[in-house]
């Protein structure tokens, strides 16, 4: 029996059976709707029962892709945390960078001073003690000439 025969019989059946007086109910026979319904399932077309099964499909793809998006836009907002607390990171650990230099330019400074000053001295105390030499030998050469 085609599918939409079987419509039309139910209709039939509906409109011909007896009328409940001053309402709108029929009193039908039950185990004729019954057969009909079961024909009705028997006869549906297959492409009904695959548009169930992708409908079905359909909103367990929409939550799939949902939770995707969701996990999706969770690792993005780690990340951007993540980038935040590097960027952080790295400009203390430039800060940090610029002030060792300083203070080794600083003490380099000092170092370069101190040995200039020691230099000085070690100078200083040769040209006393070659002044001293260079006397002496004057002298030696001046009691020599005596």
């Amino acid at each position: 029996m085609d599918l939409l025969n079987v419509l039309n019989e139910l209709e039939d059946l509906i409109e011909s059976s007896s009328k409940i007086p001053l309402t709108r109910k029929v009193l039908v026979d039950e185990d004729r709707i019954l057969d009909l319904l079961d024909h009705i399932r028997t006869n549906m077309p297959e492409e009904i029962r695959q548009a169930k099964w992708i409908i079905q499909e359909r909103e367990k793809v929409l939550n799939d892709s949902q939770k995707e998006a969701v996990r999706i836009m969770e690792d993005a907002q780690k990340q951007v945390e993540k980038q935040a607390d590097d960027s952080e990171i790295v400009r203390h650990a430039k800060n940090m960078a610029e002030e060792i230099v300083q203070k080794a330019e600083a003490v380099a400074r000092e170092i370069k001073v101190g040995a200039l000053d020691y230099a000085d001295d070690i100078l200083s105390n040769l040209e006393k003690n070659l002044g001293t030499v260079l006397r002496q030998i004057e002298q030696g050469r001046t009691e020599l000439r005596k």
